[in-house]
């Protein structure tokens, strides 16, 4: 079985408060885009994960999507499978992707064993893997709080909007990035979002990880800046970095971005994606 599981990008994020378990409490709108990996798995007599496109560090044990077969087959005894990862979003860059392929694993065990499992089930299972895999269970506009975790389904759709995502290369570390917040509360309720057209995002929705990423990197505060200077109506990066991105009301021209070769972009319209 094969599925073609998506990214998200964030739509502002407030980090409200560090908890006592050592967390941060976070709020946020995530919102699906289709910039996709391809996960494939089917039943085998040995568990195993081979993956190609974008390289992907760190051993199988410790990927999210091994993790997610052996919480399934400690919860179910569904035995070992083999799993196929083609890597195409970018890792660090604060869009989801591992989070995603995850989801998507626990989403296709689930129907190739037919267990029969609601989507609420399922994303429990998912929040044990990290805070915002439960949100690729089903993959709808939510508001996020808690740790990302706690999830509440809104009526945003952007499709009118034309959407570039750009990744400068740059893999940036959550937990370093968290390193330069301090908890406040919240500058807007993020639930509101969706009456709020995003032609007055900019100045009231903001991304608190933004200050710290822009100090390390300029070139990603760079970046936000020429999303701006070509004609976005708001931009921002996503998350803890690095990914940024832009909503048009017309596509831009790539090319007009001047970005360079290492640069990795996409580009979603009401018509399809690049």
């Amino acid at each position: 079985m094969i599925s073609f599981p998506g990214a998200k990008i964030n739509l502002g994020l407030w980090v409200t408060e560090k908890r006592a378990d050592g967390y941060h409490s976070l709020e946020s709108v995530f919102y699906p885009i289709r910039w996709t990996d391809a996960v494939e798995l089917v039943p085998s007599d040995q568990t195993s994960l081979e993956i190609s496109g974008r390289e992907v560090p760190g051993s199988i044990e410790s990927n999210l999507m091994y993790r997610a077969w052996q919480k399934m087959d400690d919860l179910f005894k569904i035995g070992p499978v083999a799993m196929y990862l083609h890597k195409v979003v970018p890792m660090g860059a604060g869009l989801g992707g591992g989070s995603a392929n995850a989801a998507a694993i626990i989403n296709l065990i689930d129907h190739q064993f037919a267990l029969g499992l609601i989507a609420e089930e399922r994303r429990s299972i998912a929040s044990g893997l990290g805070s915002d895999c439960a949100f690729f269970i089903e993959s709808i506009p939510c508001f996020a709080s808690g740790k990302g975790e706690l999830l509440h389904p809104i009526a945003l759709n952007l499709n009118a909007y034309s959407l570039v995502v750009i990744h400068p290369g740059i893999i940036s570390s959550t937990a370093e990035a968290y390193q330069n917040i301090k908890p406040q509360p919240a500058k807007y309720n993020l639930a509101y979002l969706p009456d709020l057209l995003p032609e007055y995002w900019k100045g009231v929705v903001a991304n608190d990880f933004e200050e710290g990423i822009f100090r390390k990197y300029p070139e990603v505060k760079e970046l936000k800046e020429k999303l701006y200077k070509n004609g976005a109506l708001y931009a921002a990066m996503s998350g803890s970095g690095s990914a940024v991105f832009g909503l048009f009301k017309k596509t831009p021209a790539i090319e007009l971005l001047q970005l360079p070769s290492h640069y990795s972009w996409f580009i979603q319209t009401e018509e399809g994606s690049d």
